[in-house]
Order: structure tokens, then C-alpha cells, then sequence
């Protein structure tokens, strides 16, 4: 029997309706795996070998009453065949911590999706300077006169910083916006914070594409989050409207670009974001919208990704 670990937020908190992880532990359990549940503070690293306080976990798709947890016991890590890496961000010191200890059970001969080294070395808006070829114009700087310049060359332009995740601090600001100065204060921490400047896409209006990959192959639909009324960020925490979409040619040429490099990183389960015809981030940490897009054409993505993962498994 397969045994999984998977290390995530508090099960007790998730949504099921449109919890990514849940729907992978749904699948785990629909092949018989044994799921074994940790969080963060769960961890432990010990003379270099990794351990955590581990519950085993029955879950069902009820939204009263999803999942149980046996008694804690205290395991190695090398006791499991795969580990689920599925903490969201924030992407601060803890969670480069956490990368390292999951890193030393990858070393032991576990099977880490993502790879932990990959999760720290890939950051989710950087890491789209890796694809020119696919961007708009971009500027990363901590330099409020650059991202200013930057403002009016472009005259229309999305800032944000490099290390939130649901739309979070994401601002437009237009040529001759009279709240620059102070956005750009405010996000760069008055000149010590790196952020992110993007020139605004309008296709934006027609939603903010999530395209899910599984070891590099896309899934054929994407998961379109169109803004509501008065707002620029599509994104389903803030309030954005999810349609499924076809994925068109210029999609998939994004995909090809991008697939090589993820594969070689062991990024087994990555979310593109595309707008328009433009790549806009890598999501690599915790994708999300596999929920929504099985619902809306009857797919099993979290059952291709297990099978992927024992494929992988297997071939080692």
C-alpha cells in the first residue's frame, strides 16, 4: 500500500468546496493509500533525520463533517513513500525551514511534490523572468524613481509584491495616478522591499486564465477568474467569478515554454496564470481550482496527479 503524507493548513479550516488539497487526499484514499496529516509545527529535525508528530486521516466529501484524525504518533518522515508539500504562503523563513527538513526526507528516499529545493529556489512572480519569450514588459526594483519611470513608459501598469498570493496588495496605477507616491512608499517599504511592475493587460476583463499542469502537461481547460465590477484582480479570494475555458493555441505554446524547465525542477503540480495572451505568474507552492474545473467537465485532475506521483514512484 502506497503511504502518503501530506503536510498542509489545518484541515479543520479548508473549504472542500474548492480545496485542491482535499480533492488530492479524496483521490489518495479512492486507491486505498494510507494518508498520514501533519502541519508545520509538526516537524522536526533531529541528527539530520527528519520526523513529525503524524495523525492518520479518513476524509469524505460532506461538507458538515469531512474528515477524522487518529492519535498522534511521532514517525520518520523516510517512512513515507510520498509527501504532499501543500502549506500556502506566505513564502517566508518558516517556510524556507520547513523546505530544508522536507529536503532531508527527499534525500531519505521520499517522493516530495514539489520538490523542496525547487519551491525555494522558484518564486511565484520572478520566476516568469525565466520566460521573456511569454511576459510583457516587466520590472522588478526596489527603486521607487525606476518603478515611477517604469510607470510612464508604459502608462497603465499592475504593481505588486513578490511574496502574497489571492490578489493580495496588488495595485493599478495609471500615468499621473496622484496616489503613485504613495503606493509605491507603501509597497516598497519607502525603497527596502522588492516588487513586481507589470504593464496592465486589458484582456484582463475576460478573466485571469489558472492553467494546471501535471509534470508539465497541461490540463485542456483552464479555470477563467473574471473581475467583478469595479475591480482589476480577478482572483476567486477577492471576489472573481471562475469560467471554464478551452485552452487556445497560444496557451499551450505557453505551456510548452514553461514545461522543460518544470520538469527538471520536479515541480509535479504547477498553475500557470495567463492573461490574455501573456504569462503572468508560475504558481508552484499550493495551485488551486482543481475543484472547479472537474465539476464543470466531469475531470479527475487530482486522480491523473496521483497516478503521475506512483508512476514516478515506480520508475525510480
Amino acid at each position: 500500500m502506497t503511504r502518503l503524507g501530506v503536510l498542509m493548513d489545518p484541515i479543520g479550516s479548508i473549504n472542500i468546496k474548492k480545496d485542491s488539497t482535499f480533492t488530492m487526499l479524496l483521490a489518495a484514499r479512492a486507491r486505498h493509500w494510507e494518508v498520514l496529516y501533519f502541519e508545520q509545527a509538526d516537524l522536526f529535525l533531529r541528527d539530520g533525520r527528519p520526523w513529525a508528530r503524524m495523525r492518520g486521516l479518513e476524509v469524505r466529501d460532506d461538507p458538515d463533517d469531512w474528515f477524522d484524525l487518529a492519535p498522534p504518533q511521532t514517525r520518520p518522515l523516510e517512512e513515507l513513500d510520498i509527501l504532499l508539500m501543500r502549506k500556502d504562503p506566505p513564502v517566508d523563513l518558516e517556510y524556507f525551514a520547513t523546505t530544508y527538513i522536507l529536503e532531508r526526507a527527499e534525500a531519505a528516499g521520499v517522493l516530495v511534490a514539489n520538490r523542496p529545493a525547487s519551491l525555494r529556489d522558484v518564486n511565484e512572480k520572478l520566476y516568469t523572468a525565466w520566460f521573456p519569450q511569454c511576459c510583457v514588459p516587466t520590472l522588478v526594483s526596489r527603486d521607487p524613481v525606476r518603478l515611477r519611470e517604469f510607470i510612464v513608459e508604459q502608462q497603465d501598469a499592475i504593481l505588486k509584491p513578490l511574496y502574497s498570493m489571492g490578489g493580495s496588495s496588488i495595485f493599478r496605477v495609471r500615468l499621473d495616478d496622484p496616489n503613485t507616491s504613495v503606493i509605491l512608499e507603501s509597497l516598497t517599504d519607502l525603497g527596502r522591499t522588492s516588487v513586481m511592475a507589470q504593464r496592465f493587460i486589458p484582456e484582463i476583463r475576460d478573466g485571469d486564465k489558472r492553467i494546471l499542469l501535471i509534470d508539465g502537461e497541461p490540463v485542456p481547460y483552464a479555470l477563467a477568474r473574471i473581475p467583478p465590477a469595479g475591480e482589476t484582480r480577478g482572483n476567486l479570494a477577492v471576489g472573481g467569478r471562475g469560467v471554464g475555458v478551452e485552452l487556445t493555441e497560444r496557451d499551450r505554446w505557453i505551456c510548452a515554454q514553461v514545461a522543460p524547465a518544470l520538469r527538471e525542477k520536479g515541480l509535479y503540480f504547477v498553475g500557470l496564470d495567463v492573461i490574455g495572451d501573456y504569462l503572468t505568474e508560475v504558481n508552484v507552492t499550493s495551485p488551486t481550482c482543481i475543484r472547479e474545473l472537474d465539476r464543470e467537465y466531469g475531470l479527475d485532475i487530482a486522480g491523473e496527479l496521483m497516478d503521475c506521483l506512483q508512476g514516478k514512484l515506480h520508475d525510480r
